[in-house]
């Protein structure tokens, strides 16, 4: 749906959602009341605690999917017992909740175990894996989008920097619409599974 160069389109967007959410606070002088209620969604984050610490936080937020774009289903982040717990949490509390990966480098994963994937062959009705299809535009970038509100996004997936929102429908379904139209081009996975087995 978006082409190549739309994803720097993207990432301003999210740059003005954080001049904007920033800009309130710092006009209300002492930082109370309206002004601090206006950041407190968002969190920019630069180092992996903080990474983890947002993808966490979004994805607990999670009341019926979650939507992960990965290069390899990192793991200093997905493959994480905290990280986990969560992923366990929503799917078995929920008989309708839905975890989606699209993996752009499905290779490193096939070599290595990952806990994640383990805990996706298990709760196969739940958790679904795909390869992104050749033909769809390669992103630079990595994401966790929680229902349609919440988003964990790295303009770069080989760097820690971010920036996180955890109460902007508008971003998360800009980006949601952008994760569905490469899902639907992408067959569902089969290589994980079948590389376990033999």
């Amino acid at each position: 749906m978006n082409a190549p160069g739309d994803e720097s389109d993207l990432t301003a967007d999210l740059a003005q959602l954080a001049n904007a959410r920033y800009a309130p606070e710092s006009e209300s002088g002492d930082g109370s009341q309206g002004g601090r209620r206006s950041t407190e969604s968002l969190m920019v984050f630069t180092t992996l605690v903080e990474a983890r610490q947002a993808v966490n936080r979004a994805a607990a937020g999670a009341q019926r999917l979650m939507s992960i774009y990965t290069p390899d289903l990192e793991p200093d982040l997905y493959d994480q017992t905290a990280f986990l717990e969560i992923v366990k949490h929503f799917v078995l509390a929920r008989s309708f909740s839905k975890v989606r990966v699209l993996l752009v480098e499905p290779t490193r994963v096939m070599r290595d175990s990952n806990r994640f994937v383990a805990m996706g062959r298990r709760l196969s009705s739940c958790i679904d894996i795909r390869y992104v299809a050749a033909q769809s535009p390669q992103r630079a970038s990595a994401y966790l989008i929680a229902d349609d509100r919440a988003i964990a996004y790295r303009m770069r997936a080989d760097t820690w920097d971010g920036i996180a929102d955890f109460n902007n429908p508008p971003v998360a379904k800009l980006y949601l619409t952008e994760f569905d139209t490469v899902w639907n081009a992408s067959a569902p996975e089969h290589g994980l599974r079948a590389a376990r087995r033999g």
